[in-house]
């Protein structure tokens, strides 16, 4: 039987292709909002600027959110706000990195009984 990869080596490939896999999501947010993506939906030059302030003050902190299903969203609105992308990866890299030990944790405790 093949040996096991270690845990800490599962952690990190997951986390690092979960991390790349929202930086598509960024891009698209940042291409969407080049294009004049909230003209497109009929915001306001007024409300959009007020909504990248409020995103400047609060809204990247819903990026430690991005591990849930949903915050695919909040990735996308990253890059729509131009989010610097040091501040993305480093929250969505922690998130991602959080949901994966606590997997992995879970996981290894529920399967440990298994092995002998």
């Amino acid at each position: 039987m093949a040996e096991a990869a270690p845990l800490w080596l599962l952690i990190l490939v997951a986390s690092t292709g979960n991390t790349l896999g929202a930086f598509v999501n960024y891009w698209l947010g940042w291409k969407l909002e080049t294009a004049g993506g909230h003209r497109w939906l009929k915001i306001p030059e007024d409300k959009f600027a007020k909504a990248r302030r409020w995103w400047d003050r609060w809204g990247v902190w819903t990026l430690l959110l991005s591990w849930l299903p949903i915050g695919d969203l909040t990735t996308v609105l990253a890059g729509a706000m131009r989010t610097p992308l040091w501040l993305f990866t480093l929250f969505v890299g922690v998130a991602k990195t959080a949901r994966y030990i606590v997997l992995a944790g879970l996981t290894a405790g529920l399967f440990s009984g298994l092995t002998g």
